[in-house]
């Protein structure tokens, strides 16, 4: 088993019961996949699409898998005036809304974890934890320290690997000023999430934002260590 950290393939994720999703066609490449792989669009006011990152707004909805290229072929080819059987007025910007939406989705699933009790805060807190379980994963702040994040990854890697278990992955595209914010304190450098229900959640909100951005910052010094031979640091790019 390689040391360094690998993000499981999104489409071994699966629900608490162990059953996948629902499927559904992307209507920009055509690929039959899971819903927790994808975002779903629907027409929104003045016939503009709207990203349903969510999967709950009115209306009949178009599906592309959560990635750019999917995205862009979508738009390139008149796909949602396929999917959704209308014409539709797309954005400029609809790229880069979808992918600041799932941002603030996998962002917003922290606070809800913490208040699950599925979350650490803090390096005393992480770094406790990682000495003594396995950790689905580690929130690392872009702007922190070589230093901290080297000394809770040691530990996540030794356990994991005294378990048999793949190494916990990393999220590191969020500012400790951002993840601060989400807790209402000024910043925060590192969390953790648990082995629990969150878990899947997490997961696929996480998978589905690396379609759209690497999960961590490629100038990290140890942007190596980081990195394992089944990492996608951006969903379709290998690292």
């Amino acid at each position: 088993m390689s040391e360094d950290a690998a993000i499981s393939p999104p489409e071994t994720f699966q629900d608490n019961r162990g059953h996948k999703g629902p499927d559904r066609r992307c209507v920009g490449t055509g690929e039959i996949c899971p819903k927790t792989q994808m975002v779903r669009f629907v027409k929104g006011p003045d016939n503009q699409l709207v990203p349903d990152i969510a999967g709950k707004l009115p209306g009949r909805g178009a599906w592309t898998l959560a990635r750019r290229d999917a995205l862009e072929a979508a738009i390139k080819t008149g796909g949602f005036k396929r999917g959704l059987k209308t014409n539709v007025t797309i954005g400029d910007d609809l790229m880069d809304q979808t992918a600041q939406l799932l941002r603030q989705k996998v962002l917003g699933l922290i606070p809800m974890a913490l208040k699950a009790g599925q979350a650490y805060l803090g390096f005393d807190q992480v770094k406790s934890a990682a000495r003594l379980e396995p950790l689905a994963w580690r929130i690392e702040a872009s702007n922190g320290s070589e230093g901290g994040r080297g000394k809770i990854r040691v530990l996540t890697r030794a356990i994991s690997a005294e378990l048999g278990q793949k190494p916990t992955p990393v999220i590191g595209c969020f500012s400790s000023t951002e993840l601060g914010q989400a807790f209402g304190r000024n910043d925060l450098i590192h969390a953790a999430i648990k082995y629990g229900p969150m878990r899947a959640s997490f997961d696929h909100a996480a998978l589905r934002l690396s379609g759209f951005e690497p999960l961590f910052p490629e100038n990290w010094p140890d942007s190596a260590h980081e990195r394992g031979k089944n990492y996608v640091g951006k969903r379709g790019d290998k690292g």
